[in-house]
């Protein structure tokens, strides 16, 4: 391809050289008007000049033709695998690659299109724009866009320089239901109402007769979900109730609907931090003794801590000679708070008591139900716990999960952790907070302590040992809890004696696992995630556990071994394959974790459409025909023209190509010009001057 053409060098400036054209037409002209003979020598003259100081010269350049280039996104995103857009869009691919593959000297440039990161969606735009900067824009001759339409990213759309379509996937015919959580609370408080604000949303080409009110099944940690009746189309305030503390993951689902597109969007997952309003513990004391205003004391420190105190300072059997009516004590109500009013507290603190006939057998026994009913216990035992006064010795004595010999040990000894106690939550890495043992020393570096009272252990873990004998013993009676340590003298560690101990942790741990806190279960399934890598968790008391069961969003079931890495605690790792929930299963303990949310960006709307990208597609007279319809064929059409019409879309040419070589003639040369216009003046002389 070969072209030509003429090009200026002038030697002084344009507008110089106009003034000098100017100035030479003005003289020439006055010549002509005063009949001078030699004027065409003087015109001569001054275009001899004039083209001297213009310097032209002829260019022939040598011109290679590059290939039109046509780009090409294609959508692999989640919705694109909705119904069959996925087959679809495999045969718009390829209808569009055997077309610009028919016309010559055009080439396809593509892109695949994936779910972006963290939840983005798909960034079509993104795309593209990065694929028009990999080539000349003076080469690119339009643009196609092969997906639903359901781009998250159109305000990034680049400045085209050729037509832009969509070829749609999808169908006119399609449509879809999707729970929508419109709010919920991060935090709320355990057993008070929170709200959830909720909408059950149906769009596109909706069937006749569809019901007005949908099933929605609301479970809270892997529990049994219980159906709630939802109108559709309606925010609908959804009054919840946390059950314990901690993370809560609260999962909402709707029954998929027949020929709906997805049910992908009809779950949502939201995970609610449980705390508690506060603590209500009554502390029952059996006589006044040097640790009783330490417990008083470690339970009025903590402000979430509601505090009921009941202490006996004068015993009935004490014989002083005070009248009662004299005594400044008011009479304390038993029976309302241990028959009307024992179920609102949260743990009942027994520090050395004794059956003495001021606590009826009926109120203990209404003790005893409360725990198993699901309350708390924990006795402190003193001497006494070994007497035939012993607290043993009433109902209580069904639900403690030892028996006491009644031999009371008054002897220097430091608790040391069990094997079991080291694989249980309430007392493992306690040892970790000790001061560091003295040089040849093995145990604890904890201060002593100097009464123990021995226990024939019955049931449930021990955990704390003192003289190789039962120290803390931790039990489960019917949905309750009960603890039970065997020494009134853990108060020498909160006043420091040989260093002290961790008494004010080891308390808090007692306080939330008898309150059933899931961080300090015994047996416990939990996940940890951050992105789409999972850590599992798996405490046990036993022996190693099988594998755990994984069943992702999509139903896909895989197995992830678990490997111990310290006592009673096993991990294992796996990644999943999208964002959603996931459910854990490993015996009889199951639970779930949320990878990202349970129904991803791409599922918030999955009716194919035109609407986000029709002001991109018409600035740029590009279309957006719907492949259902049929192929769609391609053409070139003239820039400036509509690129789109039923059935085809066009690309525009732009003739773009490469020079190879130029070759530059100069038409004159300045000096022999300057040389003819300086003859051409003097012979304008001679001529005139003659007459």
């Amino acid at each position: 391809m070969r072209s030509t053409d003429i090009l200026f060098d002038p030697l002084l400036p344009w507008p110089a050289i106009w003034v000098a054209a100017g100035l030479a037409t003005v003289l020439v002209g006055l010549a002509i008007w005063r009949g001078a003979r030699g004027w065409w020598l003087r015109g001569l003259a001054a275009a001899a000049l004039l083209v001297a100081l213009a310097n032209p010269s002829y260019q022939i350049e040598q011109r290679e033709p590059l290939s039109d280039i046509v780009l090409m996104v294609v959508d692999r995103t989640a919705s694109q695998r909705m119904s069959d857009r996925a087959e679809q869009t495999d045969a718009a691919a390829d209808n569009l690659r055997a077309a610009v593959a028919g016309m010559p000297g055009t080439e396809l440039r593509e892109v695949i299109l994936t779910d972006a990161d963290e939840n983005a969606g798909s960034l079509a735009m993104e795309a593209l724009a990065e694929l028009l900067a990999e080539v000349p824009s003076a080469q690119v001759a339009g643009a196609v866009l092969v997906s639903d339409g359901l781009v998250h990213d159109i305000e990034r759309a680049p400045d085209l320089p050729a037509p832009l379509h969509l070829l749609m996937t999808g169908r006119e015919a399609d449509w879809d239901r999707r729970l929508v959580l419109k709010s919920a609370p991060a935090f709320a408080i355990v057993g008070e109402e929170a709200s959830l604000t909720l909408r059950v949303e149906d769009s596109g080409a909706v069937p006749a007769g569809m019901p007005g009110v949908v099933t929605m099944l609301i479970g809270i940690d892997g529990a049994e979900p219980v159906p709630v009746q939802l109108p559709v189309g309606q925010d609908v305030e959804l009054p919840l109730t946390l059950s314990h503390g901690g993370m809560n993951v609260v999962r909402l689902e709707v029954a998929a609907a027949e020929g709906e597109l997805t049910d992908r969007n009809n779950a949502a997952v939201v995970q609610i931090n449980g705390v508690r309003d506060r603590l209500r513990v009554l502390l029952v004391s059996g006589e006044p003794h040097a640790g009783e205003r330490t417990w008083r004391n470690l339970l009025k420190s903590d402000s979430s801590v509601d505090l009921v105190h009941f202490t006996i300072l004068r015993p009935p059997e004490k014989q002083d000679g005070v009248p009662v009516t004299e005594l400044s004590l008011i009479a304390f109500p038993t029976r309302e708070l241990f028959l009307e009013k024992v179920d609102e507290f949260d743990l009942i603190i027994f520090d050395r008591y004794k059956r003495r006939g001021i606590l009826p057998m009926l109120y203990l026994d209404n003790v005893r139900q409360y725990v198993e009913r699901g309350g708390a216990v924990l006795v402190a035992a003193g001497p006494d716990f070994a007497t035939a006064d012993s607290l043993f010795r009433s109902p209580l004595g069904e639900i403690l999960p030892a028996v006491p010999t009644a031999r009371v040990i008054e002897e220097g000894y430091r608790p040391q952790i069990t094997e079991t106690g080291r694989k249980h939550p309430v007392t493992e890495g306690l040892d970790a907070l000790a001061p560091p043992p003295a040089e040849g020393d093995t145990e604890p570096g904890w201060g002593r302590w100097f009464r123990l009272v021995e226990l024939e252990p019955e049931r449930g873990q021990v955990v704390l040992s003192g003289l190789e004998r039962p120290l803390l013993l931790l039990d489960r009676v019917g949905a309750g809890r009960v603890a039970l340590l065997a020494s009134d003298h853990a108060w020498l560690w909160s006043r420091g004696f040989e260093g002290g101990g961790p008494q004010l942790e080891l308390l808090r741990r007692l306080a939330h696992w008898t309150m059933k806190e899931p961080d300090l279960e015994e047996e416990a399934l939990t996940a940890s995630a951050e992105g789409l890598d999972v850590v599992l968790t798996r405490r046990t008391l036993g022996d190693a556990p099988e594998d755990v069961e994984v069943t992702a969003p999509d139903g896909s079931v895989v197995q992830v071994p678990l490997a111990e890495t310290d006592p009673g605690r096993f991990t294992g790792r796996f990644t999943g394959t999208e964002p959603g929930l996931y459910r854990l299963a490993e015996g009889d303990l199951t639970g779930v974790v949320a990878l990202g949310p349970a129904a991803p960006k791409e599922f918030e709307d999955t009716i194919a459409t035109d609407a986000r990208l029709r002001a991109a597609i018409d600035a740029r007279r590009g279309g957006a025909p719907r492949l259902e319809e049929g192929p769609v064929r391609l053409r070139e059409v003239r820039e400036g023209r509509s690129a789109a019409g039923r059935g085809w879309i066009g690309i525009t040419p732009r003739g773009a190509y490469r020079t190879a070589d130029v070759t530059i003639i100069p038409l004159v040369a300045p000096l022999l010009f300057l040389i003819l216009a300086t003859g051409l003046m003097i012979g304008a002389w001679l001529r005139e001057g003659r007459r």
